[in-house]
């Protein structure tokens, strides 16, 4: 005899399912939105990407034991992310990647156009090949970001193209560039207009001792100001030590009939952005197009993972104080 389910049962079922469903442990971070009457806290969390290898849980009912699983802890207003965790008795690249998350449980959409935003970051364990990203995505705000889900840039991944804006583009403490993606559909720029300052011929700007000593912490600041309600620039900043330090411009990105342009990037920035941070490697190219050659101070081969691995099982980046608001007001005090 076959019994079928009670209306109870079934109700009971889907109950249980939101609970589970619910119960992502996401680890606090909270942010600042900034105007120039001030800065209110932001009760904010972050996520992990859907796709985490060593994390147990299920997307969407993950537990803080996951997050420590892939190398991702918060403490205060500070979030650190470790490439290689052990596993199953050894070390493993977990390379995790995370979203800002809001009390809503939804993504943050960082509305950027004429405004700035600030973090504190520390390099130091960073060695050549390696990877601290922090970054803006256009991923779309109705995706499940309580889960994880909906990841997209410039270069394509699993065919989800989207505007993409490094303001740290692969930093490491021997090299560091900020870069536009642009994107028109599914056409991209995905070399980006970026602007390193090593390759810019100032050698003596970023690395340990020099002029942003990365064996500190330090602010950086990314601002876009606009005018006539377009992206005029991306302008970067540096304060450490109380001393603030220009970083440059990029007035330009791309061909804007192909790929949008700098006004592209603008109007991405003006509907709001997904803030995401990362840290990983390079088997492919070894960070080269980054920190070796005319791009950085790094020998040929220095940045292979099985060489960062060996000499630097540590590695890891903390991202902390987050701040966003009008121009000039998240580094005010």
């Amino acid at each position: 005899m076959t019994l079928k389910p009670s209306l109870f049962g079934l109700l009971a079922s889907v109950l249980a399912s939101a609970v589970v469903q619910a119960a992502e442990e996401y680890p606090p971070l909270p942010t600042w939105k900034c105007t120039s009457s001030g800065c209110v806290q932001q009760n904010t969390t972050i996520v992990l990407d859907k796709d985490s290898k060593f994390a147990k849980g299920s997307a969407g009912s993950r537990s803080t034991a996951d997050y420590a699983a892939m190398g991702v802890t918060t403490s205060g207003n500070a979030l650190t992310m470790y490439h290689y965790v052990k596993s199953n008795g050894a070390l493993n690249a977990a390379s995790p990647r995370v979203y800002l998350l809001g009390e809503d449980g939804k993504y943050v959409l960082m509305s950027l156009l004429n405004q700035e935003i600030s973090v504190d970051v520390d390099f130091s364990s960073l060695p050549c090949g390696e990877n601290g990203a922090f970054y803006l995505s256009e991923m779309d705000g109705k995706a499940n970001g309580g889960s994880g889900q909906g990841y997209c840039d410039a270069q394509c991944p699993q065919r989800q193209c989207c505007n993409e804006m490094d303001m740290q583009v692969s930093p490491n403490s021997m090299a560091s560039a900020f870069t536009g993606h642009p994107c028109k559909g599914s056409t991209c720029d995905s070399g980006g207009c970026g602007l390193n300052k090593y390759a810019s011929g100032d050698r003596n700007f970023w690395g340990p001792g020099k002029t942003v000593d990365t064996s500190k912490p330090f602010t950086v600041i990314t601002q876009f100001p606009a005018s006539g309600g377009k992206l005029s620039r991306i302008t970067r900043r540096y304060i450490q030590n109380g001393r603030q330090t220009d970083g440059g411009s990029i007035n330009s990105c791309g061909n804007e009939g192909s790929t949008g342009g700098l006004s592209g990037m603008g109007a991405a920035l003006g509907r709001g952005m997904v803030l995401a941070m990362s840290i990983w490697n390079d088997p492919a190219q070894q960070m080269a197009w980054l920190d070796s050659g005319n791009n950085g101070p790094c020998a040929s081969g220095q940045g292979t993972p099985a060489n960062i691995q060996s000499q630097h099982p540590d590695t890891h980046v903390i991202f902390s104080n987050i701040r966003w608001g009008d121009i000039g007001s998240t580094t005010k005090n």
